[in-house]
């Protein structure tokens, strides 16, 4: 037996967190993006919509005369950035290393000898449990065929593609699946009648004097080799957060409200990771457009909100903020650590 590597998504993230929210919206097509009025883009659909013709990429206009009864949301980047974080501690539970490859989507790896299908099984019902949200999980020996066959599984399924099934799985999927396929590039494939993986793998090496070096990397993967790792890690190293104030501020007093709110979401941040900080950084972006930022190392680990503000607050003493107008303020916690877990689970949307 060989690794297994899984990838696991939320299919349509932004839509599906909108729905764990509202339960109004539940068997309504979502479409979230940005401002119709404004030649907004999709970025995310339920797939109710999908089933429509709706796809991220499309103006919310167009998406609108596909799918008349869909619901239009406007991106709401922090809801779903906390929801992401949520997403990664209920994975956490489960297998302690993972890669976070996006929002809403993460990889892992088991041993040899260790079971993918329980492991994913595990993630699956930690996440409807804990976020209502459904979670679809790809298995392969390599990390992007992992994600193909997530993409092939139905919204809350497992997919598995065993290493002697490998070029079977691939050999029908259109050559713009593979990662590193666009447009162009599909064009100029289609000239040459390839259209599918398995048209690519048989090129052999001809298809370096179609596309150069960069089509025996496209070469491989048809063939499905994949050397890269899955750059699991034990928790994030990082966790920030930014607020671009709705009007220019110079009132101190306004801005460490502000601070306090970025405390607040970056508490839950760590009491979801089980982590304690010892670095914070202040991000401020004055009127002019100027960014200045400004860290402090603490003589103790911190995790509560009231030590994040109060941290971020000493730093902002250090800038020109009462002096200069403020556009954004931003926090980040660094030199993270695992802190003795409890039992709590935060609610995902706290009222």
């Amino acid at each position: 037996m060989s690794r297994s590597v899984l990838y696991a998504e939320v299919p349509g993230f932004y839509a599906q967190v909108e729905r764990a929210a509202r339960p109004d919206l539940v068997g309504r097509p979502i479409v979230v993006g940005g401002d119709p009025r404004k030649a907004g883009l999709v970025q995310a659909v339920s797939p109710e919509a999908e089933v429509a013709g709706v796809h991220p990429g499309m103006s919310m206009l167009d998406a609108l005369g596909l799918c008349p009864a869909a619901r239009p949301l406007i991106t709401d980047m922090r809801r779903y950035r906390e929801a992401g974080v949520h997403l990664c501690a209920c994975l956490r539970r489960a297998s302690e290393w993972i890669e976070e490859a996006a929002l809403g989507a993460a990889y892992a790896e088991t041993p040899e000898g260790g079971d993918p299908e329980a492991l994913g099984q595990a993630w699956r019902e930690s996440v409807a449990a804990e976020l209502g949200l459904p979670l679809r999980v790809g298995i392969a020996p390599v990390k992007f065929a992992a994600r193909l066959a997530a993409q092939e599984a139905g919204p809350s399924e497992i997919r598995r593609v065993l290493a002697s099934e490998l070029e079977s799985f691939l050999r029908p999927l259109p050559v713009g699946r593979l990662d590193g396929v666009g447009a162009n590039t599909e064009a100029e494939l289609a000239k040459h009648e390839v259209r599918t993986v398995g048209e690519l793998a048989a090129l052999g090496s001809r298809v370096e004097e179609l596309l150069g070096n960069r089509g025996l990397e496209l070469l491989a993967l048809a063939q499905g080799r994949d050397t890269s790792p899955v750059r699991a890690t034990r928790h994030p190293k990082t966790l920030s957060l930014e607020l671009t104030l709705s009007s220019e501020q110079v009132d101190t007093g306004v801005l460490s409200e502000r601070l306090q709110e970025l405390a607040e979401a970056l508490e839950r941040r760590l009491s979801l990771e089980g982590l304690v900080a010892r670095r914070v950084a202040l991000k401020l972006r004055y009127a002019d457009g100027r960014t200045v930022s400004r860290r402090t190392t603490l003589g103790s680990a911190i995790a509560e909100s009231a030590e994040i503000h109060a941290a971020g607050l000493a730093l902002l003493r250090r800038t020109q903020a009462g002096a200069r107008p403020v556009r954004l303020v931003g926090l980040a916690l660094t030199e993270l650590d695992v802190a003795e877990r409890d039992d709590r689970q935060l609610e995902l949307f706290p009222r």
